[in-house]
């Protein structure tokens, strides 16, 4: 999406044909000192790119309006319609404890051994040797299977899984709108439904005080779609009636309106920090400040990046510019 991404300016011309090798993405932040490898990577880079590129795409664009679906587009969304299925068929199992059912561990155990496969409906036939190091991505999107746990480490691979297919020519600039309108909306309303099929535990979270105990990147989003409404204005996302009509077109409202659902009590206890970014005056403002809270909250916290996968297409070498 950036010209490190070597994307074609138009979807007419032909990608270049990828001269690499692909390979399994493996850890490469072991340590805290590890964190500087990882500002300085090339992934960084390019992941940071493609959050602000499809950030400037979706500004001032509502979930209903019109945009182009590609034929990748259009099968991701039956990718993710698959893994819904897939949860509907693993209905939670009766246990002792509340939370973290075990179901989710078969239904996982089902995503770990096809992965590859639904990956494979994605790509053409002459991208075939990037399935294996995409569909790493992919499994590391949907939760912890050991802890029953999800959290913004998640959420990222799957953002970062949309950017492999970026690079290796899949998706291409023209799809920017449909990427997180239909691809990104249709994963969060699947992440929804297995924390609550499965009473998933949030990954980390800092509670009242992190911006939301699952997602982060539709807050990002969906402010953005908001810059310059002529009358919604952040003071209005605490309000019931406001969400309720306008959730169906704004991501932002979207997920106001999913943690109204899940939590009782007074908004700005259960979600202080949301809480006192309503005081925000502009949108705009919102959008900024929260893609410096995301560097600052998720991608330079080690107990998150710990666990990103670096591989051929998202590469912990230092970046080339």
């Amino acid at each position: 999406f950036t010209s490190s991404l070597h994307l074609p300016g138009t979807s007419e011309e032909v990608a270049p044909p990828l001269q690499q090798s692909f390979m399994i993405p493996k850890k490469e932040i072991n340590m805290v000192s590890d964190m500087a490898k990882w500002k300085r990577s090339q992934a960084y880079a390019d992941y940071m790119g493609f959050i602000l590129t499809l950030n400037e795409g979706v500004k001032g664009k509502k979930l209903t309006c019109e945009y182009k679906v590609s034929e990748p587009i259009e099968k991701l969304v039956a990718l993710l319609n698959t893994l819904d299925r897939w949860i509907d068929e693993t209905p939670p199992v009766d246990q002792p404890s509340r939370f973290g059912n075990k179901a989710f561990r078969t239904w996982y155990a089902k995503l770990d051994q096809e992965a590859e496969k639904l990956v494979a409906t994605v790509i053409p036939k002459h991208l075939a040797d990037a399935a294996p190091e995409v569909a790493v991505y992919l499994k590391e999107s949907v939760g912890n299977s050991t802890r029953i746990d999800y959290g913004t480490g998640h959420e990222a691979a799957f953002a970062a899984f949309l950017c492999c297919l970026c690079k290796i020519g899949v998706l291409r600039v023209d799809d920017q709108m449909a990427i997180v309108f239909k691809v990104f909306n249709r994963y969060l309303e699947v992440m929804r439904k297995l924390q609550k099929t499965y009473r998933m535990e949030p990954a980390g979270s800092q509670g009242v005080w992190g911006l939301d105990d699952f997602q982060f990147l539709p807050f990002i989003w969906g402010s953005s779609q908001l810059i310059d409404h002529p009358n919604l204005e952040p003071r209005h996302f605490v309000d019931e009636k406001v969400v309720n009509e306008n959730h169906k077109d704004f991501m932002f409202l979207e997920c106001i309106l999913f943690i109204t659902e899940m939590k009782t009590g007074p908004f700005a206890e259960h979600s202080n920090q949301l809480w006192n970014i309503s005081a925000v005056p502009s949108w705009s403002k919102v959008n900024q400040g929260l893609i410096r809270m995301y560097k600052a909250e998720c991608l330079e916290k080690f107990p998150v990046i710990q666990h990103f996968k670096f591989g051929s297409l998202l590469p912990i070498q230092p970046v080339t510019s």
